[in-house]
């Protein structure tokens, strides 16, 4: 398995190196100048020249990209060109309450999305396999921003039950109760995908031939359901998990701002105003190596459920 991670590792730093490269393109032909969004309209010509000159904004693009490689050769994401502080102090200061928000969206989307895919799987061409298809199609379609428009309209004005703005608190409780409409704004969206993959997959698995033997030999169903089907059928939807915790961690920067949130997304809106490059790139790579790093676990997980599955 060591091995295994390794090459997977080696395999990721051509993507990783593209990604690079198309984000420092990305950010500085968004139009408008750092120095004067930065400044203010009312700084003097010579305070914005001596900015850019000090952010090294006046040197060709090639020489800023080597200088930018550079430094992430160093182990550094550069300072923040706003406050001069380290940009990787001011992620570590708002990534737990993306990650929180992602992890709980998940939780939702797998506790609730298996068991209504398996179930409408079970009761095919019934209503609950209508009602649960046509759930799942919803929650694909709307956009999270939307969803989290309508929680925060029925569950936090019409019935208030939960904060209108999410603020992270210290103690557990406080911090879950507040992480419920944003979580859940999100996690409905997992659950219509996890809900289809499953019930596509279980589908799938349930007209092998072995699940035909069990049945002739008289087991009882849920051992057929719960030992031999779903086990098999749990490896594409392992797959999809891994792929939509990419589409989790984008989705989680609209919530963020929904809900008035901190997190890396609300704080990619503020640089973005900002013009702040430094503090933009460095965010943009800290979303790359989260996408290749749940890659990297989705197919290590796979051996878990299948013992066919090899690690070479």
């Amino acid at each position: 398995m060591a091995g295994f991670i390794l090459k997977r590792i080696l395999s990721s730093v051509p993507t990783l190196f593209g990604v690079l490269t198309l984000v420092f393109l990305l950010v500085r032909v968004v139009p408008g100048d750092p120095a004067l969004a930065i400044l203010g309209d009312n700084a003097s010509e010579q305070a914005l020249q001596a900015f850019r000159e000090q952010m090294g904004l006046n040197e060709p693009i090639w020489q800023q990209y080597l200088s930018f490689l550079a430094q992430l050769a160093s182990g550094s994401l550069g300072n923040s060109m706003v406050t001069g502080d380290p940009v990787f102090g001011a992620v570590l200061k708002v990534l737990p309450h993306t990650l929180q928000l992602t992890v709980f969206a998940l939780f939702i989307g797998v506790i609730f999305g298996v068991p209504l895919g398996i179930w409408s799987a079970l009761r095919r061409d019934t209503w609950v396999d209508y009602t649960c298809r046509l759930v799942s199609l919803v929650g694909i379609s709307f956009p999270s921003f939307l969803i989290a428009i309508v929680l925060i309209l029925l569950f936090a004005i019409e019935i208030p039950l939960f904060p209108v703005i999410s603020n992270p608190e210290d103690t557990v409780a406080s911090s879950l109760y507040n992480l419920v409409l944003p979580g859940m704004s999100l996690g409905l969206i997992m659950t219509a995908f996890v809900m289809r993959t499953a019930r596509s997959s279980y589908l799938n698995v349930s007209s092998e031939d072995y699940i035909r033997t069990a049945k002739s030999k008289g087991t009882p169903r849920h051992i057929i359901i719960f030992r031999h089907a779903l086990r098999n059928a749990l490896i594409p939807i392992v797959t999809v998990v891994g792929l939509y915790m990419g589409l989790l961690i984008g989705n989680s920067v609209l919530t963020e701002i929904v809900f008035n949130r901190p997190g890396l997304g609300k704080l990619i809106v503020l640089s973005l105003n900002l013009r702040d490059y430094s503090m933009l790139q460095g965010l943009m790579i800290v979303y790359a190596f989260m996408v290749v790093l749940v890659n990297l676990i989705t197919d290590l997980t796979y051996g878990l459920f299948d013992p066919r599955v090899t690690y070479s």
